[in-house]
């Protein structure tokens, strides 16, 4: 993925994000910032900006600066409320980074336009101080090491959806087979080195989604700290050679545009951040619900140009109606994608089944529309849709097989301990560190993990 270059000193702007901008309790005696331009093309260019505050605790703040001369214009930005005015460019903090205690510093960046060079911009000043300069500002995440030789990530490259297939690097279609985690917010303890090891290597997973949930006790509550878990997610398997599924996973309530400031604030940052990495997936709306295809598709169209601004050559994938079903569980079908699709390229469809409640009806529509729809099924389970009782064997290798004949990719919820049918480990396994063998498995991990584990593959001509 290409990394769009920003020219900022602080905050990024989230689009469509009303900033609550309280007055500022003091203005900052002294700060810092470290200016990084970290991509540039033709016409345009992406930067990072830190600031550190070097006074007094503030609650509130703006960064202010100019714009060098020659055309240089504020295309878009992340981590905070982002505006130009003549050569002046202002961002205001948002509500999860609104505090900044002596010595603390906060990451944003932009995309910006720019007609010929890209100096770096001056007179950078913090609630009204000017800050000590700028500098070039040495990556803030730590390296990963680069995905060994033969891993997925490796062999198929930079992915895109070609026709009604997901493609790899030399425009081969493949089909990616992976594991979902549970909620990040209950199950944070189930996702660490031993388990993504067992993962790659053991399971010989191509795939890792992370289930970020946006209400009960997810996102909401600590913006900052459930994006940068993702992000560290995201590295782990990168390291691993596995393709990360970002999952903005929102269930209750059904209508994403009830999160859209929410989504275009949380897409806006890791998009920015992890443009530059292969691996990367965006699902942008899990399982919509109670909601018209055109509500969806409304908000799909809205959020997908944030991830567009810091990363053009992502795939993404958009929830479908009836808890992404296609509609079926609402009593309708696929005709509604086919005839009203999303305006954007480089996108697939989400279709969610759970096997003892989504037999061949289901199965029929998804063989009619796959000839018509990119899809990608980025959850399932082997159980009912309650995520509980008993292993359905019968329906979930009929689903398997299909989904391998299609070439449709998947993630089998969940890879957790949770007392319930779909996991994959029997319970307390996370409060472990042994992630190995068949004795730690439940039915359903055993089941997936022996049709996961079969040879990929991958056509490289």
């Amino acid at each position: 993925m290409k990394r769009f270059l920003a020219l900022l000193a602080t905050g990024a702007m989230a689009v469509g994000l009303t900033a609550l901008v309280g007055p500022p309790a003091q203005a900052a005696i002294g700060c810092k910032v470290d200016y990084t331009i970290t991509s540039q093309w033709d016409g345009g260019f992406q930067a990072g900006v830190k600031i550190t505050n070097l006074g007094e605790p503030v609650s509130g703040w703006t960064l202010e600066f100019s714009m060098p001369e020659g055309g240089q214009r504020l295309v878009q930005g992340w981590n905070a409320t982002w505006s130009q005015s003549g050569s002046t460019v202002t961002a205001d903090n948002v509500e999860w980074n609104r505090t900044l205690a002596t010595g603390a510093s906060a990451d944003l960046g932009f995309v910006g336009s720019s007609t010929g060079p890209q100096p770096t911009p001056t007179s950078f000043t913090l609630n009204g101080a000017t800050c000590t300069g700028s500098v070039t500002d040495p990556p803030t995440d730590p390296p990963t090491d680069p995905p060994a030789a033969d891993t997925p990530l490796a062999v198929n490259g930079q992915l895109r959806v070609c026709g009604v297939n997901l493609c790899n690097q030399y425009s081969r279609p493949i089909q990616l087979r992976g594991m979902s985690t549970h909620g990040i917010q209950w199950f944070g303890q189930c996702y660490n080195d031993a388990s993504l090891d067992a993962l790659a290597e053991e399971w010989k997973s191509d795939l890792f989604r992370v289930a970020m949930y946006v209400q009960e006790e997810g996102y909401e509550t600590d913006p900052a700290g459930f994006t940068s878990r993702v992000n560290s997610l995201v590295d782990m398997a990168e390291a691993r050679g596995m393709y990360s599924v970002i999952d903005f996973h929102t269930l209750t309530p059904g209508d994403p545009n009830y999160n859209l400031d929410r989504a275009k604030s949380f897409f806006s940052s890791v998009a920015a951040r992890n443009a530059n990495k292969k691996n990367v997936i965006y699902e942008i709306a899990n399982e919509p619900n109670g909601v018209s295809w055109t509500a969806i598709k409304n908000y799909a169209e809205q959020v997908i140009p944030v991830i567009r601004a810091a990363d053009p050559d992502a795939v993404i994938i958009v929830g479908t109606r009836g808890w992404s079903s296609l509609g079926v569980s609402d009593g309708s079908n696929e005709s509604e994608v086919v005839n009203n699709p999303v305006n954007a390229a480089n996108i697939m469809y989400a279709f969610h089944f759970y096997a003892a409640s989504h037999k061949d009806n289901y199965r029929t529509t998804v063989s009619r529309a796959a000839s018509r729809l990119p899809l990608f099924v980025s959850e399932f389970g082997t159980v009912s849709a309650t995520g509980g009782g008993a292993v359905d064997r019968a329906s979930s290798i009929a689903w398997l097989d299909l989904l391998d004949q299609l070439k449709i990719s998947y993630a089998n919820w969940t890879y957790s301990d949770a007392n319930e049918g779909s996991a994959a480990f029997k319970p307390g396994t996370c409060d472990g560190n042994d992630y190995s063998g068949s004795g730690v498995l439940t039915e359903s991990g055993a089941l997936i993990k022996s049709r996961i584990s079969t040879a990929d593959n991958f056509p490289t001509s």
